[in-house]
């Protein structure tokens, strides 16, 4: 194989496939990213067995060929080399690498050991805005907890109607769900519902949260593809295909209250400050308190620790409902507020046995439960 491309454009694409590479013994062709030569393009492939990475760009070619080479050496090196023109070439499982004044060869191994990337067939899909979809999903992605017990609550749940997207997370102890709007030119035949690794949800926020292009997402039963094109084409320019978690997921609408006994607006910064100032006091147990006074048009949060001492802030807000006191772990509380982008957040509470309901004034897509700590 021989190819001309520019550092700039290779190290784009060596920074976005290296990322599902695994450091893998037991599998080491998994170390590698696999270079295809083509028709005036270069295709990198990346592949962890669950995350399946490829990349395109156009590319001077002058014969065409394939080699996998160690993802990570390759990637450090070309982001030592100049933004200048590279010449890859290939002989006998060996890349040679040309820059300027540089010569290097980098021993590599046969395309045939690496493993194949599931195809899917481009039927039924959806269409978003990249950045948009990902700021959303970006909202819940950090919830799930790998679970050996119940393996479905280690993924986000996606659930896709004709105009809408839902997604959801939860750990058993909180629960983020994000409603996404969908492009008008989708080709989906009827709902469609699967549970995506938290892995695979990280790398599209990592991956295309900078895209301003639509993103299209395939269905197959048990794979989904993600797919970017090239500007004004149709070639793909970036898929991330990834098998999907077997299971079916909690009906989660079931846990979100519809109604509350205490319902608080507050500044989300403020709100967010007083959290992280109580939880200094709040010791291994993680608790703090929120005491709401309706009447006062006040609420307190409040921690204790007997080796660390105790702390107590008020803060302003709106309220209404019964006078209440509640305790929840810190860390849940803290991570809903943070992904609240609205200047006030709405906090609804049920007492001491009923979840507690983070919303956003501006955003009524966004909705984080989380259940408080029941008093001894």
């Amino acid at each position: 194989m021989k190819i001309q491309i520019l550092q700039e454009k290779l190290k784009e694409g060596l920074g976005i496939v290296e990322k599902v590479s695994l450091k893998s013994v037991t599998l080491p062709i998994l170390n590698n990213v696999l270079l295809e030569i083509k028709k005036n393009f270069l295709k990198l492939s990346a592949t962890d067995l669950e995350i399946g990475i490829r990349w395109w760009a156009l590319a001077k070619t002058d014969k065409e060929g394939s080699l996998a080479v160690p993802s990570k050496l390759l990637s450090s090196f070309i982001t030592l080399l100049p933004n200048k023109k590279i010449e890859l070439s290939s002989k006998e499982d060996v890349l040679d690498v040309e820059c300027e004044d540089c010569q290097t060869k980098i021993k590599g191994f046969s395309a045939e050991e690496f493993p194949l990337i599931p195809e899917v067939r481009k039927e039924e899909f959806v269409s978003v805005k990249a950045s948009f979809f990902c700021r959303g999903l970006a909202q819940i992605a950090d919830i799930p907890v790998l679970s050996s017990a119940r393996p479905e609550i280690s993924g986000v749940f996606f659930s896709f109607q004709k105009d809408s997207l839902s997604t959801a997370a939860t750990d058993s102890f909180r629960l983020g769900e994000k409603k996404i709007p969908l492009s008008e030119k989708n080709n989906l035949a009827k709902p469609v519902s699967f549970i995506l690794p938290q892995k695979t949800a990280k790398e599209l926020i990592n991956i295309f949260s900078d895209k301003e292009e639509n993103l299209k997402i395939y269905f197959a039963p048990n794979q989904v593809m993600f797919e970017l094109t090239m500007p004004e084409t149709d070639h793909p320019q970036i898929q991330i295909v990834s098998r999907l978690i077997e299971g079916s997921y909690p009906n989660y609408k079931g846990i979100i209250p519809q109604k509350f006994s205490t319902r608080l607006t507050l500044n989300k910064d403020e709100f967010l400050n007083k959290i992280k100032a109580a939880a200094l006091f709040s010791g291994k147990s993680n608790e703090i308190k929120i005491s709401a006074d309706p009447a006062q048009k006040q609420a307190e949060v409040l921690s204790q620790a007997a080796d660390l001492g105790d702390h107590k802030s008020a803060l302003a807000c709106g309220a209404e409902g019964e006078k209440l006191e509640v305790t929840f772990n810190y860390r849940f509380l803290q991570d809903g507020i943070s992904k609240i982008r609205g200047d006030e957040a709405i906090l609804e509470l049920n007492g001491d046995s009923g979840p507690g309901v983070l919303k956003d004034t501006k955003d009524s897509t966004y909705t984080y439960v989380v259940m408080p700590i029941k008093s001894s």
